[in-house]
């Protein structure tokens, strides 16, 4: 996966992950493989794992990274596909901010600005999580100020492990 050589020329595109039920690491490393296998797209970069504490929510703790994608796809389709992964790994969205098998979040699509009903790119809320920022800064620090990072300094996220984590990903 971290090799870029034959990703097809499209979008740079951040994804987060995040899980906080089951064998996290298990389903993120299955949503890497899922996303990798769609059309017209190539996981290019995965940061380290990510500890942290749920955000205005209650449940056990998330595992987070983000990744970094190339594809073709415009961003409404992918969102939807992204959409059928969360579900396949067993995602419910009982409430907002429920726990969470998997938790796919489109955070940059390129350069585009999308305001829709259905997504919002940036996302919106990105710069208020260190779970997001961290991640974010260890694979693009040129696009993650340093102010943003001492904003979100207080909150609790502790690294798991390397970007090597995702080195063994099921069906990639």
């Amino acid at each position: 996966m971290a090799e870029s050589a034959n990703a097809e020329v499209g979008a740079s595109v951040f994804i987060g992950l995040g899980a906080n039920l089951g064998d996290r690491k298990a389903t993120l490393r299955t949503a890497l493989a899922s996303i990798d296998q769609l059309p017209g797209t190539k996981v290019l970069r995965v940061s380290p794992l990510y500890g942290s504490a749920p955000v205005d929510a209650g449940g056990p703790d998330y595992l987070n990274a983000v990744a970094e994608l190339a594809t073709t796809q415009a961003p409404q389709a992918l969102l939807q596909a992204l959409q059928t992964i969360e579900k396949s790994a067993g995602r419910e969205r009982p409430y907002r901010n429920a726990p969470r098998t998997l938790d796919l979040d489109i955070l940059w699509f390129g350069e585009q600005v999308i305001d829709t009903p259905e997504l919002t790119v940036p996302h919106p809320r990105m710069t208020e999580r260190a779970f997001v920022l961290r991640p974010l800064a260890d694979l693009v620090p040129e696009r993650v100020e340093a102010a943003l990072l001492q904003a979100v300094a207080s909150q609790d996220i502790h690294p798991q492990e390397g970007p090597t984590w995702a080195d063994q990903v099921d069906g990639g």
